[in-house]
């Protein structure tokens, strides 16, 4: 079973390691990195496209989806905070301060009526194999901690655009000291309506080998300058 976890790793970082996109951020006063896809998880079809916008300041990382060709805008309103918003429609970023394939990342995610869910993720594994461990330790205050998001719905456009803050203290980045650190993330949105669920129609930046987002030997690079 061993062999089978490292099998599953290797096969994925090989599948990757030629194709891994990278993205210069820039601090907020001067400008936005931007990355759009349009790719379907895992077989690289036709997506509607998304658009993430990243930049920096002394004390946060500020990043906004942009849903394009929108027409569900599908939630459960029940839901509130870290509740499993990603069985519907949501735009997701995996986030991990380093240059390696994480174990440990940040998992946030916003839904189209702007409740948010985010945890620290342990994938023992780096690929979410069955036999090895994947747990989930949220944050419960997000508001507190200073990770905040705001969405507005377009439906007339067919958009829908979250704006969120995420601060780099949750990562041991001190404040001010953001320029030149190293990341990798990647992007994630997920297309479903009231017809189609629970199946879900997924995207990435870096579109997966499988309908599994957690594998992170696919995150991107990420570089603040």
């Amino acid at each position: 079973m061993k062999w089978f976890v490292g099998s599953l790793l290797a096969v994925a970082s090989a599948a990757c390691a030629s194709t891994v996109p990278s993205l210069d951020a820039p601090a907020c006063s001067g400008g936005k990195g931007t990355v759009q896809y349009a790719n379907s998880v895992p077989d690289k079809g036709n997506f509607p496209k998304t658009q993430v916008d990243i930049c920096y300041d002394d004390t946060s990382i500020h990043i906004t989806f942009t849903a394009y060709e929108e027409t569900n805008y599908y939630y459960n309103a029940s839901q509130t905070t870290n509740d499993p918003i990603w069985q519907y429609e949501v735009m997701e970023a995996f986030l991990h301060h380093g240059t390696n394939d994480p174990q440990t990342y940040l998992e946030f995610e916003v839904s189209p009526n702007n409740v948010t869910f985010q945890a620290w993720i342990f994938n023992k594994s780096k690929v979410r194999a069955a036999s090895a461990p994947l747990d989930t330790s949220y944050l419960t205050q997000p508001l507190v901690d200073g990770l905040t998001a705001k969405t507005t719905l377009d439906k007339e456009a067919q958009t829908w655009v979250s704006s969120a803050t995420i601060p780099l203290g949750l990562f041991n980045v001190d404040n001010g000291q953001a320029a030149g650190t190293k990341w990798r993330m990647n992007f994630f949105r997920t297309v479903v309506s009231p017809q189609t669920f629970p199946d879900q129609l997924l995207g990435a930046w870096n579109p997966t080998n499988e309908s599994n987002f957690h594998m992170t030997p696919f995150f991107g690079q990420v570089n603040f300058v």
